[in-house]
């Protein structure tokens, strides 16, 4: 398709226009209409072209990159001559202050709306009388904006990026409904809005009555009418490998500050002796700034670089050593993008000791790294967590403990739960001050790593600048779905509090127990309790229909299912571990999801979970709740050979044998064949019986081949009994 392209450049490098920067395409609208009009009139081919113009999609935005000047107060009058007697010798005695702060950017670098069009004679003739309007314009923004504007066509959308691309600014995109910046655009209507308000104004002094009565009435001209778009300014992301000699050189993941740092030294020393900054002596600051942080203030941190290495994650069985860099490039940040890629690549961060072979970073060819970092194409998540601990400020540290006396000086109950309580405080605090609005819903933190080949936080202390009592891992339930990169705490710039999102498995949903859980906490009775709660939370968001037997494992006339097929949820209580699972059939059965299940149920159990954060579970206690994910070297999930129970077996059918432990055998075997399992070979390590109720036991596993959990089996199944988990 091909682009009408409208550049705009100041005669100073200020706009005082209202609202924030960039400036409205409704803007440049109106100052393309102020600098066609002739008189009180605009030329009918004029009409012509602005009425197509405000008929096409909201345009692409490429702008200069621009910091808030400082505000200043002029002081008006307030348009109320009448509060003084209508005398206008005493217009100082109504003034009133108006706020104006200015936005400063280079003056060499034009403004440029992009908006593409469906090819035609027409359309091209349109496009021709839009680029001789834009000759016409004066200024944008407030009076004090002079300003000057040329037009232009391109024939295809690879024009038009080459050069957006080479114009080096701020890109803006409409974002369809998404998050992002509210700019007002052009749409079908817009043009006669003006007209209309134009009209109004010029009559909006209207003289009543007759004589000494007569009086003059003031009406409001109507406001023009512009369409609302969100635009967002994504960053630019680079990513680079650590090579040598072709292979990948992993560094360690408890020296990823220290790693940061000499990457980030050498780029901004590798720019201060590029014919970059030859050219403008007052580039080093800006490099200081931008790589650093040095003498920077607040309005500089939205401007600055970050640099990430990216430990490998993704598989359980991953070595978590850094192998890739991301550079995060924002929007506004003063060096252009193809500068610091050009500064990064290639760039040598050390040579190897044995060989001498020099380490370096090289662009990736491949980006589905990020995919693990929820990065890009990645669909947003709600539950995320720490990779590389974050380091929070000293009111969230721990208290520490000389190792020589950790017996005397060893923490309680209380205080364990105050430090924590400050540390989920602080990331609240943490997720504020990097940016994230998304309020969190639940936050759980903890010094041990959420994945089996992470690092305690304790690790990463080592040649930083924080204290390990300041380090923390957390994970955080946000409330709306989120997109990576996402880094907290303050060693956000050292690569520390580097979260990656948790993919829940579809059907299954897991809260830890924080706190209220007593000891005399019965598995089954708990899991009715969860089963009731999930049952009425269900109900209110149906009601008045009938709960499905999805929720309640009956059919409509209230008898139990029978069908075999294990249609309704599970309820777990796994002790151990301190958490309630909601499993939904599919996974307990191990099939394909439906499509029932999948655009009816699940949805709307999700729905009904959203806010579940506390369960009165009778002698179990009061229950507060935190959503969790299950990870992938999750004892219940992950694939092993050998299994033991958590809760008792309880057989489904009680053979007449004189042997209860054979019987047991017998019935766990049957239950293992019918839901698909391999022969696994059974020890059982405990029986028992209970009136009325039939025959119970342990057991301990082993399959000749892996086998993925989970494995609930038993006539207690639907409710968490005959659970097994990974033994050893």
């Amino acid at each position: 398709m091909p682009a009408l392209l409208v550049s705009v450049r100041f005669h100073d490098g200020r706009y005082h226009g209202m609202g924030d920067w960039p400036p409205s395409p409704a803007r440049l609208f109106q100052a393309l209409v102020a600098g066609a009009a002739r008189g009180q009139t605009l030329p009918d081919e004029v009409v012509t072209a602005l009425t197509w113009l405000e008929r096409l999609a909201a345009p692409f935005i490429t702008a200069p990159s621009a910091v808030a000047g400082r505000s200043f107060r002029n002081f008006v009058p307030n348009n109320d001559l009448d509060a003084v007697g209508g005398d206008p010798v005493r217009t100082a005695e109504i003034r009133t202050p108006k706020t104006i702060r200015p936005y400063l950017f280079s003056p060499d670098v034009p403004l440029i709306y992009a908006w593409s069009f469906e090819d035609g004679a027409d359309a091209e003739r349109h496009a021709r009388t839009i680029c001789r309007i834009a000759e016409e314009l004066y200024q944008l923004g407030r009076g004090v904006d002079m300003a000057w504007a040329t037009g232009e066509t391109l024939a295809d959308q690879a024009e038009v990026e080459a050069q957006l691309r080479a114009h080096g600014g701020v890109r803006w995109r409409p974002n369809n409904g998404g998050d992002g910046k509210t700019l007002l655009c052009p749409h079908p209507g817009s043009l006669a809005s003006l007209t209309e308000r134009f009209n109004k104004t010029r009559g909006r002094f209207k003289r009543i009555g007759q004589g000494r009565r007569a009086s003059l009435l003031f009406a409001q001209a109507p406001k023009p009418k512009f369409k609302p778009v969100r635009y967002n300014s994504p960053s630019t992301l680079l990513l680079f490998e650590i090579r040598k000699g072709g292979a990948f050189a992993p560094r360690p993941l408890d020296r990823i500050g220290a790693l940061t740092e000499a990457i980030r030294d050498s780029a901004a020393e590798r720019l201060k002796s590029s014919a970059w900054r030859a050219a403008d002596p007052k580039r080093e600051a800006c490099i200081e700034k931008t790589f650093i942080g040095r003498d920077a203030v607040e309005a500089d941190k939205a401007r600055r670089i970050r640099i990430t290495p990216l430990p490998s994650i993704g598989h359980a069985q991953v070595e978590r050593s850094i192998r890739r860099v991301l550079v995060t490039i924002p929007p506004d940040c003063p060096i252009a993008a193809g500068d610091i890629a050009w500064t990064v690549s290639g760039l040598a961060i050390g040579s190897d000791r044995e060989t001498g072979e020099i380490i370096e970073l090289v662009p990736a060819a491949d980006r589905t790294m990020l995919d693990h970092y929820g990065v890009e194409e990645a669909a947003p998540t709600r539950l995320w967590r720490t990779v590389t601990p974050a380091a929070l400020p000293e009111r969230a540290a721990r208290r520490r403990i000389d190792p020589h006396r950790m017996y005397e000086e060893a923490k309680g109950g209380g205080e364990l739960a105050r430090e924590n309580a400050a540390a989920e405080s602080a990331v609240r605090q943490a997720l504020r001050h990097a940016g994230i609005e998304t309020p969190a819903q639940a936050i759980r933190v903890q010094r041990e790593p959420f994945e089996g080949k992470g690092r305690r936080a304790e690790a990463f202390a080592r040649e930083t600048r924080f204290a390990k009592e300041r380090l923390w891992h957390a994970e955080v339930v946000f409330a709306q779905a989120m997109q990576g990169p996402l880094l907290i705490g303050d060693g956000r710039y050292l690569g520390l509090g580097l979260m990656a999102p948790v993919r829940r498995t579809e059907g299954i949903f897991a809260f830890a127990i924080m706190d209220g859980l007593t000891e005399q906490a019965e598995p089954l009775a708990l899991a009715r309790a969860l089963r009731r709660a999930v049952m009425a939370r269900v109900q209110q968001k149906i009601r008045p229909e009938t709960l499905p037997a999805f929720f309640t494992g009956h059919a409509t006339d209230g008898t139990p299912l029978r069908s075999g097929g294990h249609e309704h949820l599970a309820f777990v209580f796994d002790a151990p571990r301190r958490r309630l699972l909601i499993v939904a059939p599919h996974i307990l059965g191990r099939r394909d999801v439906s499509r029932l299940e999948r655009e009816r149920h699940l949805p709307l159990l999700d729905h009904a979970l959203e806010d579940f954060r506390e369960l009165r579970a009778g002698p179990a206690g009061k229950l507060i709740l935190a959503p969790m994910a299950i990870g992938s070297d999750d004892p219940l999930f992950t694939p092993s050979q050998t299994w033991g129970s958590v809760t008792p077996y309880r057989v489904t059918r009680h053979l007449k044998r004189n042997d209860a432990v054979a019987a047991l055998a017998a019935d766990l075997l049957a239950e293992f064949l019918r839901a698909g399992f391999p022969r696994p070979r059974i020890e059982i390590s405990d029986v028992f019986g209970q009136r009325g109720l039939g025959l119970f036991g342990r057991a301990q596993l082993t399959f000749r081949t892996v086998v993925a959990g989970p494995l609930i089996l038993g006539r207690d199944r639907h409710l968490g009994g005959g659970l097994f988990a990974v033994a050893g």
